[in-house]
């Protein structure tokens, strides 16, 4: 199966970055680095949320709403602007996956991409819907029906092209304490400081590395 950062490579992929980008006044390539970022991120989410079977009750029911058609009108949905349906069921769906963890996740990837966090929750929220497309067509290419298959769904896009470091990246954001200063908790270790990335900061080069950007 392959990977979720395959699709964002694929002129599917292209299409959905560009539109995002122009949906929300943000330049084409930090919009595609915040969404190489963030759509494995919300992913791991999922999968976690999903080893629980309320968790994964809840995903199916979510799937089931988002059947795929989304993708098969890319053009219309970006046309004139993302409509507030869209954003609303993305903020939605950011607020159940992330939770608490929602505000952190963005200012880590936002300082990562040069981004402001704010702008970096715009795109998450226009994206979401379209993540949750995807997944909900492939879920039924699949015949996801329980939620084992729906564990394996996940795992298979994550581990298309993931690395057990960028696992490592994923886990270390999501495990923050929730004590409202993720960015405290992680980014030292994602991004590292100044004096570790003089050191070659672990996770900070890690993150360089598999993201493509320094």
């Amino acid at each position: 199966m392959a990977g979720i950062l395959d699709l964002l490579n694929s002129d599917l992929g292209k299409t959905i970055i560009s539109g995002v980008a122009g949906s929300t006044g943000q330049d084409t390539n930090k919009t595609s680095n915040v969404l190489t970022m963030a759509l494995p991120v919300l992913m791991k989410a999922m999968q976690r949320n999903a080893s629980t079977p309320q968790g994964a009750e809840g995903l199916m029911g979510a799937l089931n709403k988002h059947d795929g058609g989304i993708l098969d009108n890319l053009g219309g949905l970006f046309s004139g602007g993302v409509n507030s349906d869209v954003l609303q069921d993305g903020s939605k769906i950011l607020g159940h996956v992330l939770g608490n963890k929602q505000q952190g996740v963005e200012q880590v990837i936002g300082q990562k991409a040069g981004m402001d966090s704010s702008a970096v929750a715009d795109i998450l929220k226009t994206a979401a819907p379209i993540l949750m497309g995807v997944l909900g067509k492939q879920s039924r290419q699949n015949n996801v029906s329980s939620s084992g298959d729906l564990g394996g769904l996940l795992g298979g896009l994550l581990g298309g092209n993931s690395t057990q470091k960028e696992q490592s990246f994923l886990e270390q954001i999501l495990d923050a304490d929730g004590d409202g200063s993720i960015v405290d908790d992680v980014a030292g270790m994602v991004l590292g400081n100044a004096g570790k990335q003089k050191s070659g900061g672990l996770l900070g080069g890690l993150l360089g590395g598999i993201f493509g950007k320094k």
